[in-house]
């Protein structure tokens, strides 16, 4: 195998998806492109850190699995962290644990740190809705709600601000220069605040390294499960909400210049061409249109919300977040 090694970190804290966790760790081993090694995080549920450490305590030399505790504060953010300090692999890739990987997941990634300047890959992420199909009402702009690539994002590989931490990777360095994933921005089960740990690792480590080159490559593509619950409109509204809440956290640490600078954009193109491509389909009497167009609007007021009293509660100090460091410094 020529080029980095590639250890591929997947996080998970509950039982109830055991079967997506082992299809996970499945689509690994299936890569073309092998990796060094699969890190199992499990984030404080000794139960399930047994059974999945009984589950690969045979795992051969080509399929190497190893489990994990979570050694930081429970949530996402800090079993990533531990993912990363435990890796053995020149790039540490992310893998969420209700998702499975196309064949080629890994080798466009690693082709894509053939340029020295690359110092992060994301890929593309694809809804597998648990009802077969896509709810009439849901925007595919807003497809972010349920951990997947939107309608908006460019194509192709292309560089970006930030890669999306579910189907994303890293060379080992960016951590180096820029520290973890900051705990407190990202996901802690269901509680709020829910995303951006992400966004706000890319901007950081863009200003650590400014010549960095940080890239999205929608070949390198992920299916990912969305449950049943969240095809509703409640879990819709609650995790835009949340979003709110989260990009207020990532304006407070980076400024709101680069914290929303992408989301400008999409505020001002994506959205609206959203909101009249619904209504032309409501005219035209296509399934869901008006629906899309109005989940798009209170999509964006819901956000905004959340964004507003997530600015007050930071100015009041009322949530705080911090910053690791999980390189060499960490671990000298």
């Amino acid at each position: 195998m020529s080029g980095p090694g590639i250890s591929v970190v997947i996080c998970a804290y509950t039982e109830d998806r055991w079967e997506d966790i082992l299809a996970a760790v499945s689509s690994v081993h299936a890569q073309s492109r092998p990796a060094l090694e699969t890190l199992l995080v499990v984030d404080h549920n000794e139960t399930l850190r047994e059974r999945l450490a009984k589950e690969y305590k045979d795992s051969s030399e080509g399929s190497v699995v190893r489990v994990l505790a979570n050694a930081g504060p429970r949530g996402l953010s800090a079993g990533r962290n531990t993912g990363i300090a435990a890796a053995r692999g020149e790039i540490v890739a992310f893998l969420d644990d209700d998702a499975v990987a196309e064949r080629d997941w890994l080798r466009h990634f690693a082709e894509a740190y053939a340029d020295e300047r690359v110092m992060a890959v994301g890929g593309r992420t694809v809804p597998v809705w648990a009802s077969g199909r896509r709810p009439d009402w849901f925007p595919e702009e807003f497809d972010w709600v349920v951990g997947c690539t939107y309608r908006g994002l460019p194509r192709g590989r292309v560089r970006v601000r930030n890669v999306l931490g579910g189907n994303a990777s890293f060379r080992r360095s960016a951590f180096d220069a820029a520290g973890g994933f900051a705990t407190g921005i990202g996901r802690d089960g269901d509680k709020r605040p829910l995303g951006c740990e992400e966004t706000e690792l890319c901007i950081r480590l863009s200003r650590a390294r400014p010549e960095a080159v940080l890239l999205i490559d929608d070949r390198a593509v992920i299916h990912h499960r969305v449950p049943e619950i969240r095809e509703h409109f409640r879990y819709f509204r609650t995790r835009t909400y949340a979003e709110g809440l989260s990009k207020a956290l990532v304006a407070r640490s980076v400024g709101a210049g680069k914290g929303l600078e992408s989301e400008r954009r999409y505020a001002t193109r994506v959205l609206p061409a959203g909101v009249a491509r619904g209504l032309r389909d409501a005219l035209l009497a296509r399934p869901g249109g008006a629906g899309r167009a109005g989940a798009i609007v209170a999509g964006v007021l819901t956000a905004a919300g959340g964004y507003v009293v997530g600015s007050v509660r930071a100015r009041r100090g009322g949530t705080t977040f911090r910053v690791p460091a999980v390189g060499v410094a960490a671990r000298e």
